[in-house]
């Protein structure tokens, strides 16, 4: 982390990322606010409530609960349910070791990372490696990762198992929340993948197709199937160094441009006006400081949604678009396509009328 970052987020200690934080970087890898906060740091959800427009996030109590029981039935009994699941997708040998890093509840992360990569050096590892920890450098931090499983296959290839409680049901799953596994997946790939490079290992043999074991149907009777997550891995990749990079884009902020939460909210306002956001609606589910975006892009095209600020490209405002499509206003150069546009669903909406 540089002095330039640190000098942003103030006195706070740095907010460290996870898997789930680290995956919603990518769903919006234009805004140039969020990742100048993210390699900062700072805690979002907190400069959020201190400039009164809190976000709403997290899982329900009751998700929590059906999920943790849902994880506890598959691995009971040295994941007797999980490893029948597991051998019809991916050939797996039910009858191999299975070791879990997390029963020594006093642990350090550091230790049990070393006993993860002591695990992973071995040519012939576990069948299942329970409760592993990876590291992935993030803007300069060091970002401890829990996948649910790492799973080998016949052959000593590696696979990235999660493991999430919402249904399957007849071979459909909800598309947002297996895009949104998907990508946390991918971020335990690619840190698995690192660590087998520092091992000397072939990186290779970490699988870009992961298992996310879900239940089936309106029960708890699980179900796996096989995600390509190389799509995903790819956007991962370019946003890491993108933050990487951030920190020259915080050394050209002025001075006396602070996100320390412990400043007044009005300071910590005309602070975010300094960064450039690029709110989009898809920011609500992703981003903390969403509520405020919105708030902030009000009458702008951009509010409206991605397709409609692509497609009105040079028109910023509603207001704007509007006039072009009255003909009250006259298209600059840049601006001609989009009034065309404008007029011609102009004319439509008057003729259906």
């Amino acid at each position: 982390m540089t002095a330039g970052l640190d000098r942003l987020r103030g006195a706070t200690p740095p907010k460290r990322h996870n898997a789930r934080t680290i995956a919603a970087l990518t769903g919006n890898p234009g805004c140039t606010r969020r990742a100048v906060l993210d390699a900062a740091g700072v805690d979002k959800p907190q400069l959020a409530q201190r400039i009164g427009f809190p976000g709403s996030f997290g899982q329900s109590r009751f998700a929590l609960a059906r999920g943790n029981g849902f994880e506890a039935m598959l691995k009971a009994d040295d994941c007797a349910l999980l490893r029948e699941v597991l051998a019809g997708c991916l050939g797996l040998d039910a009858s191999g070791a299975y070791d879990d890093l997390g029963e020594d509840a006093d642990d350090t992360l550091t230790a049990r990372h070393g006993r993860t990569r002591e695990l992973l050096a071995e040519s012939a590892g576990a069948a299942l490696i329970d409760h592993p920890l990876l590291t992935l450098d993030v803007a300069g931090q060091r970002v401890f990762l829990e996948p649910d499983l790492i799973a080998f296959q016949a052959g000593g290839r590696l696979h990235v198992v999660e493991i999430k409680s919402f249904a399957i049901v007849d071979g459909q799953a909800d598309s947002a929340k297996v895009s949104a596994a998907a990508v946390q997946a991918a971020v335990y790939v690619l840190a698995l993948r690192r660590l087998l490079e520092e091992l000397g290992h072939d990186p290779a043999l970490v699988s870009h197709d992961v298992v996310l074991v879900c239940t089936e149907n309106f029960s708890l009777q699980p179900v796996a199937v096989v995600l390509d997550v190389r799509k995903q891995l790819s956007t991962l990749k370019r946003q890491l160094t993108r933050l990487a990079s951030v920190s020259s884009l915080a050394a050209e902020l002025p001075e006396s441009v602070s996100f320390d939460v412990a400043l007044a909210p009005a300071d910590l306002i005309t602070a975010l006006g300094h960064v450039e956001a690029r709110y989009a609606p898809e920011c609500l589910s992703t981003c903390e400081l969403a509520v405020y975006c919105r708030h902030e892009a009000a009458g702008s095209t951009a509010a409206l949604g991605r397709p409609v600020r692509d497609a009105l490209g040079g028109v910023d405002t509603v207001a704007e678009a509007l006039a072009l499509a009255a003909g009250t206003a006259t298209p600059t150069e840049e601006q001609a396509e989009a009034a065309a546009l404008l007029q011609a669903a102009a004319r439509l909406r008057a003729e259906i009328l």
